[in-house]
């Protein structure tokens, strides 16, 4: 397939996200929608929503958006536990049916405040099990009627989606992403997922975890379409190689320093991802040609622990390896966020669309 182009909308209550500007009403609908259209006009294919109580809820921010575009495609993180199948299964189609099929999920299993809404969940094994129903079970909500299923953690009887998801080409529902490095999400993806999710990894573990993957897909006797790869990362674009390094390390200095950038969640560190993030910091301050691991020594945490810096083709040539990999899913950020839409859309994307 062709490969997809998506930015991220953090979607926060506290504004300065990872050094962005702070300005008023920074998650207000008008600022939000003035970003999704943003990115329909300069050549993005739509932005990841993130998710975790605290922030506003990220469907609800995803329908808004959606109403207010015609081809912005909102990649909504949602989490079993927080969503019942049935329930996120009919949202999902709903908003399908709605946008003319331009939903697409990011299912996040990762640590949250399960407390606060009620959720409990045991080890990680009890997790990645509840999660696996969810992926199976929503999946036959959207492409069957009648659905009758008992498992450990969910069951439903007789349940039908009244509207379905939108059925184009190979399309029969939204695409699933899905992210995690240990290896009971490893089972997870391998065999429930659409898409897996890559933090920004050096290209020799990208290619060890896209091998190991496809492996297990075989071995677990994967029941669906050949499971694809995508890259979330932070993009540090400027007109020159030079001017890119000067701005990446001007960066790092502040976080540093305590400034701009908020500190990482703590729970983040138990995440086996995370901790391969942080480790690559031990192998060099720049792995490939362009990977800068220093941010994730002061609190660049998940997609801002390791950043790509250059100029346009610096970028655009790092890319094209990991799509050589078979990456072709490519979920980019940088702040100030606005900007970056415009600056990468217009620099960046046309270099890995020839």
């Amino acid at each position: 397939m062709s490969a997809q182009f998506l930015w991220y909308i953090p979607n926060q209550v506290e504004p300065g996200h990872r050094g962005d500007d702070v300005v008023e009403h920074h998650n207000s609908l008008q600022t939000l929608t003035s970003h999704a259209r943003a990115l329909e006009e300069h050549g993005w294919g739509g932005a990841l929503l993130g998710t975790g109580w605290g922030r506003p809820d990220t469907f609800t921010v995803a329908t808004a958006l959606a109403a207010r575009t015609t081809t912005f495609q909102p990649l909504i993180a949602i989490r079993p536990g927080y969503w019942r199948p049935a329930n996120f299964a009919s949202a999902a189609a709903t908003l399908d049916h709605l946008s003319g099929g331009r939903v697409l999920i990011n299912i996040v299993s990762g640590k949250d405040n399960l407390a606060a809404y009620g959720d409990s969940e045991g080890d990680q094994a009890h997790r990645y099990a509840r999660t696996r129903e969810f992926l199976q079970l929503v999946r036959r909500l959207w492409t069957e009627e009648n659905v009758t299923y008992r498992g450990e953690h969910f069951h439903v009887t007789g349940s039908t989606v009244a509207l379905r998801p939108v059925v184009r080409g190979d399309r029969r529902h939204p695409r699933l992403y899905f992210g995690g490095a240990s290896p009971a999400a490893e089972e997870v993806a391998a065999t429930e997922a659409d898409v897996q999710l890559f933090w920004g990894e050096p290209l020799d573990g990208v290619a060890e975890r896209i091998e190991r993957l496809r492996l297990l897909g075989e071995k677990l006797g994967r029941e669906h379409a050949p499971l694809e790869f995508g890259l979330r990362i932070t993009t540090v674009v400027r007109d020159t190689t030079e001017q890119a390094w000067a701005d990446a390390e001007a960066k790092v200095a502040q976080m540093a320093a305590g400034h701009g950038v908020a500190g990482r969640d703590r729970t983040w560190r138990a995440a086996v991802g995370q901790q391969r993030l942080l480790d690559l910091a031990a192998r060099g301050d720049v792995l490939d040609d362009n990977l800068y691991t220093a941010p994730g020594r002061y609190g660049g945490g998940g997609a801002g622990t390791t950043w790509l810096v250059g100029s346009a083709e610096d970028v655009a040539r790092s890319l094209r390896k990991y799509q050589a990999l078979g990456v072709t899913h490519f979920v980019l950020s940088d702040t100030p966020y606005l900007p970056e839409i415009r600056r990468q859309g217009d620099h960046l994307l046309p270099l890995l669309r020839d």
